[in-house]
């Protein structure tokens, strides 16, 4: 493993860490990502790493998880400079540098899928990232105007796991929607509406996708209406909805495990 000292922060070829917040990328699909617990899980995927920034004791700790992967290059930094490039304090002692995997077509994804419509929240979208890949719901599909499950804060917030996930985005909600229902997918919309089904009491079919829409307003009426079933968590009357990102773990779980399953 052959590291590289870093005296400051300020050099060329760490330009990209402080380059790059949030949802920035480079037109090489560059991303960067830190802390321990989230580079770690990055490390044990297929992503391509192009480097790591890290201090002396991360690469002492994690040497033979790090040298499992051919990485260009490893610099090593002091926790100061590191927090220079954050311009903050911070509890980690890594970051990396990645490139995004290609991005799945329709028809790549499996039978399972999480969809996002007019999501503005990126912590929403890195926990529902995570809970879907808690529960085996391998596919997220995402709006092209939504926070991108690669930002820091997303890739913080999954704790890294959306590299478990096979991730699409499209640009029209209506025509994915009818190119799903023509592949044999029920749609499912969660929203609180009069006709809508109580969890507890839905059918599942084999082949869903699971709409979840903006944290205040929820789906529209005309996403609804193209749906084939509106889903509804049973809640304590006066209570009208849980935090998106809850809500679509619990229902999730529910597709997932029922045992009313078509």
């Amino acid at each position: 493993m052959k590291l590289i000292e870093v005296d400051s922060s300020h050099t060329n070829e760490l330009e990209i860490y402080h380059k790059l917040r949030e949802n920035a990328f480079t037109e090489d699909n560059s991303f960067i990502a830190d802390s321990p617990k989230v580079v770690n899980i990055l490390l044990e995927s297929d992503l391509h790493v192009k480097s790591i920034l890290a201090t002396r004791d991360y690469y002492e700790e994690f040497e033979s998880l790090v040298s499992q992967k051919d990485i260009e290059k490893l610099f090593v930094i002091s926790k100061k400079e590191m927090e220079s490039i954050v311009g903050h304090k911070i509890h980690h002692n890594c970051m990396l540098h990645g490139i995004r995997p290609k991005e799945s077509q329709l028809d790549e994804l499996d039978d399972n899928i999480i969809m996002l419509d007019e999501i503005t929240s990126t912590e929403n979208v890195g926990s529902i990232a995570r809970s879907a890949a808690a529960l085996g719901v391998n596919s997220y599909l995402l709006p092209k105007e939504a926070p991108h499950p690669y930002a820091r804060r997303a890739l913080r917030v999954s704790m890294g796991h959306i590299s478990k996930l096979h991730v699409s985005i499209y640009d029209d909600i209506f025509k994915t929607i009818e190119s799903l229902k023509n592949s044999g997918y029920k749609i499912l919309a969660a929203e609180v509406t009069q006709d809508s089904t109580p969890l507890i009491e839905l059918n599942i079919p084999s082949k869903w996708v699971l709409i979840m829409g903006h944290e205040g307003k929820g789906l529209s009426d005309k996403v609804i209406k193209v749906c084939d079933e509106i889903v509804t968590i049973e809640m304590i009357e006066g209570i009208r909805s849980f935090n998106v990102a809850t809500a679509a773990s619990i229902i999730m779980y529910q597709l997932k495990n029922s045992k009313k399953i078509l």
